[in-house]
Order: structure tokens, then sequence, then C-alpha cells
């Protein structure tokens, strides 16, 4: 059964929804279609690996998956798909998310999970928009015309910067 949706947005605990809503954000900037769910490496791990197992033949084609804590969850659906998957560490009460950034990046031989920034739901979801625009160049052209205005953004604060010096800058 094939659909639309290309990225999966998972999370281990709805608790999450607060982060990763800027994963769904920038898909629906970029007219992606995406499904969100919360699935739990250690208390639903047999969903899982169904969820991964499934990814690829429902249609989609990159997975995001969020976790704080231990955040196994990158790492056991990578385990079960072929797609890419992408991490995102979720601060946490303790170690501000160190925990969760180190499990992902540290995937044994064979297992890659890309990861983003503690938090970095955002670019995780431009990560993701990246890798679909390898074989869509509508989508590739979104996204340069996307750096091209954050590049403009970026000079106008520095022209303005410029003319009126820090302190009136900051007043506003």
């Amino acid at each position: 059964m094939k659909t639309s949706i290309k990225v999966g947005i998972i999370m281990g605990s709805d608790s999450d929804l607060e982060v990763m809503k800027e994963s769904a954000v920038i898909l629906e900037e970029f007219g992606i279609d995406y499904e969100m769910t919360v699935i739990s490496a250690h208390r639903s791990p047999i969903l899982a690996h169904k969820y991964a197992q499934n990814a690829s033949p429902r249609g989609l084609k990159v997975i995001i998956a969020a976790a704080g804590g231990a955040a196994h969850l990158a790492g056991v659906l990578a385990s079960f798909t072929t797609l890419p998957v992408i991490g995102v560490p979720i601060k946490a009460k303790t170690l501000d998310g160190l925990d969760s950034l180190l499990s992902m990046v540290q995937m044994p031989p064979g297992i890659p999970v890309a990861t983003v920034g503690i938090n970095g739901a955002k670019n995780a979801g431009l990560l993701a928009i990246e890798i679909l625009s390898i074989s869509d160049k509508n989508l590739e052209k979104k996204l340069i015309t996307y750096k091209q205005k954050m590049a403009e953004e970026v000079k106008k604060k520095g022209e303005k910067l410029l003319k009126i010096g820090f302190k009136k800058y900051l007043e506003k």
C-alpha cells in the first residue's frame, strides 16, 4: 500500500512533541507529506520493529527519530530498515541531552544514524528535505531559494548593525 507520505517523524514520548513540531513545520513549508507518531524503543519494541520494516514498502523515504535519555529509538529503527534515519537527541532534565546525543552518534559500524544537534528538529527536517531533493529537482530549487533567502536576511542584519551600531541594534 503506497502513500504520498515521504517522511516518518517518530518520537519516543509525546513529551517530545514540542521539539519535534519543528520538523513538521519545515516539511509543511516545503510541501512534503509526513506522518508523526509515538513509538518507544523500550516500551513498545515490537511496534518499533514493525514500523521500521514496513516504512519502505509503504513509500516512506526518510525516518526522523527523536528520543531523550538512552535515546535508542533511532538506532533500533535503523537496524530494521535500509532507509536513512535522522536522529534528534532530545534535551532531558538530566545531562542536558548529552546522553541522548552520545547514544545516537555512537552507533556501531553498519547501523548509521545521521544525527543533528540536541533539540535540532528543524535541521532534521531540512536534512530530510535535502535527502529527498536528490531525486526531486523541484524540491532542490525550493532549497536553493530557501538558502538564498537566509543569506539575504543575514546580509540585511549585518548592514543594519554596521549602520546604527550595536547599542541601537540591541534596543530594538
